[in-house]
């Protein structure tokens, strides 16, 4: 596609685009979920809506489903009339996929809306295409402007599911009203081993109503049950509407698979699994979420969650992956560090060296799917075994070598303006990380936001480890109260403004009611 071809900016509002695609690309659906695959004969139908993901200055990745073996069809432009558009023939979508196809996008303008529009071509019978659906996304820029962005995470997790007479997963509209050019996705996209029940009493006496499906019915085990996790929440409008409007960048964390997992565990005591393998219910669960998220993948590891997605001149964001390389967990404990110790791992952190020091970009965001020194144990009833890095007070120890070791690199090298972006502890909270109140004190201070869950139970407030001497400056949660449902209210997001032209980063923790609870400006450093 060549850039000539994709120069009309037309200035287009984002509320014209939601009302040409709802116009154009309604989704075909019994109440608010779509239709089972039709017999042969009739059209094909996109099933789940639209999502887009890993932007750059020049394109992104598009994705969508089909209820059948079809040819994705797909229409690019600069306006939502769709006036002077690019046809492009995308891949099949077969079986193999789940009938899930995604095409990178290339060559596009920088800091330009693109409107995308979605058929699917049957292939028994080329003469049957389907009713296209709409979707948008705005490119990186060139040049400094104004950024914004959210982030999240914690979709659907312990037992609180779509309830249609809630309103659905309300959080996301939430987040799409705040009008991002994208999401940070920080992990447990969806809760594989979190079944769905119909109903669920509270405790002032209403009914919480689920949608019910099978695959969301046990844990998943099969790769068509990892699969129906993606798709049941791609059922919800709120979901849905949100990304085919914003982008999304997204990494995994425990509950892709299942809670608290590593390489090479065994599932021996658990009597919910005929699939003892941690292993190949992790390889099941990453072709699953290839599948389902709009990534791209990586040329000499395909399936690799960790990358780097640049947005202009101010902002590079690292998205790691602290799942798939780290040892097992134990007590976290060892002196020196070793295999045993990995969280990154190696390969990732050397990784993650190199790109910090190339990085030209004013700021580096690290999108975490784990806190640093907010504790996360993995045996809860006596303490003993740890899921994160933290492992209590003291020096460091086990896997906090690597987050020394990472944090000794950045003040060394003069790596300038790095912040965490992270959820999984299912409140939201604001930390800052003070060598001065620290056991290891070789490193510069530095903030990590915490935000989640998007629609999940509450939890909190986890206990602080003070080897990297973590200040709560903020927090919001249950007061130690466990799996509050999602009618509490205590459900979070964050907002981030990067400033065009000053570079102030403005970071704001959000509730799904759209309060902002608080609240810092950062100021950027100049590199010396």
């Amino acid at each position: 596609m060549s850039q000539d071809k994709m120069v009309n900016k037309a200035a287009l509002s984002r509320r014209r685009f939601l009302g040409s695609a709802a116009a154009v690309g309604a989704m075909t659906a019994v109440g608010s979920f779509p239709m089972p695959a039709l017999a042969r004969g009739g059209k094909p139908v996109l099933t789940h809506g639209l999502q887009s993901g890993d932007i750059a200055v020049d394109g992104g990745v598009v994705w969508a489903r089909a209820d059948r073996p079809s040819q994705m069809l797909l229409e690019i432009a600069t306006s939502d009339t769709f006036k002077n558009s690019v046809q492009l023939r995308g891949p099949a979508a077969i079986e193999a996929s789940d009938f899930t196809a995604k095409q990178v996008l290339t060559n596009l303008p920088a800091d330009q809306d693109i409107f995308y529009r979605v058929r699917f071509q049957d292939l028994y019978d080329l003469n049957l295409v389907s009713e296209p659906q709409v979707g948008h996304f705005r490119t990186a820029p060139a040049a400094k402007r104004d950024i914004t962005f959210v982030w999240t995470g914690d979709t659907a997790g312990q037992g609180w599911g779509i309830n249609e007479e809630w309103g659905g997963m309300r959080g996301y509209e939430t987040m799409r009203k705040q009008n991002p050019d994208f999401l940070i996705h920080s992990g447990d996209n969806a809760y594989c081993d979190g079944p769905i029940q119909a109903e669920v009493k509270l405790e002032d006496g209403t009914i919480w109503k689920n949608i019910v499906t099978e695959e969301k019915s046990k844990v998943a085990e099969t790769l068509n049950e990892f699969r129906g996790n993606y798709k049941y929440n791609l059922m919800d409008e709120n979901v849905r509407r949100f990304y085919s409007e914003v982008p999304v960048l997204t990494q995994w964390d425990d509950h892709e698979v299942l809670n608290n997992w590593y390489p090479g565990e065994m599932l021996d005591a658990d009597d919910r699994y005929t699939v003892k393998s941690v292993s190949l219910l992790a390889a099941r669960s990453a072709k699953a979420f290839r599948e389902f998220m709009p990534m791209r993948e990586h040329a000499i590891e395909p399936g690799r969650v960790y990358r780097k997605v640049s947005y202009g001149p101010s902002l590079d964001v690292f998205i790691l992956d602290m799942r798939s390389y780290r040892g097992p967990n134990d007590a976290n404990n060892q002196v020196e560090p070793s295999q045993q110790t990995a969280f990154l791992g190696e390969a990732q952190l050397k990784w993650l060296k190199q790109e910090l020091l190339a990085s030209k970009a004013t700021w580096k965001v690290i999108a975490a799917d784990m806190p640093i020194g907010l504790i996360v144990y993995d045996n809860w009833k006596d303490k003993s075994t740890f899921e994160n890095g933290a492992n209590g007070d003291g020096p460091v120890l086990g896997r906090e070598h690597e987050f020394a070791n990472l944090l000794r690199f950045i003040k060394n090298n003069k790596v300038q303006n790095t912040v965490w972006f992270t959820a999984d502890v299912h409140y939201t909270a604001a930390h800052y990380y003070d060598p001065d109140k620290a056991q290891f004190q070789d490193f510069e201070p530095f903030w990590e936001f915490v935000s989640g869950p998007i629609h999940s139970g509450s939890f909190g407030p986890g206990d602080m480890d003070n080897t990297f001497g973590p200040q709560v400056m903020y927090t919001k949660n249950p007061g130690g109260k466990a799996n509050l449902p999602p009618t509490e209210g205590l459900q979070f997001f964050g907002h981030v403004k990067i400033d065009g032209d000053t570079e102030v980063m403005t970071v704001t923790l959000k509730d799904i009611a759209d309060n902002s609870l608080y609240t810092v400006d950062l100021n950027p450093k100049q590199s010396l």
